[in-house]
């Protein structure tokens, strides 16, 4: 199982052979370099910990800057941890949107923008 992590862009459409027009999300996925590879000794369980959207190293706290030196990465916005099998995995490598094959099947979640508390009158 393949594993990204990506970034809506916008919206567009297609217009298939038939002279009809389907909607489509535009997403930048990746590259995602492996930080942290958890350990079933060391964590009790087995997973990936994964960056994305490089960041400038003046906007990363110092215990960040340490983490991501020792995994030999550039500063990321993003980490989120997944829960995979780590046995092909090594800290350092990329993950691109190569590693899908064509006819993948590929679910895609996503994390609305939080807006808060809006009163009686949503603006």
């Amino acid at each position: 199982m393949s594993v990204l992590l990506g970034k809506k862009l916008g919206m567009t459409q297609l217009f298939l052979p038939d002279g009809r027009a389907v909607s489509c999300t535009v997403i930048e996925a990746g590259p995602c370099p492996i930080v942290q590879l958890r350990t079933r000794e060391r964590d009790g369980y087995e997973a990936i910990q994964i960056g994305f959207d490089p960041l400038p190293e003046r906007k990363c706290n110092r215990p960040l800057k340490g983490h991501f030196a020792r995994a030999g990465v550039s500063p990321m916005r993003y980490l989120r941890e997944f829960r995979l099998s780590i046995a092909s995995y090594r800290v350092g490598d990329v993950l691109t949107v190569a590693n899908f094959a064509p006819g993948d099947k590929v679910k895609v979640s996503g994390r609305s923008k939080g807006r808060g508390f809006q009163g009686v009158v949503k603006r």
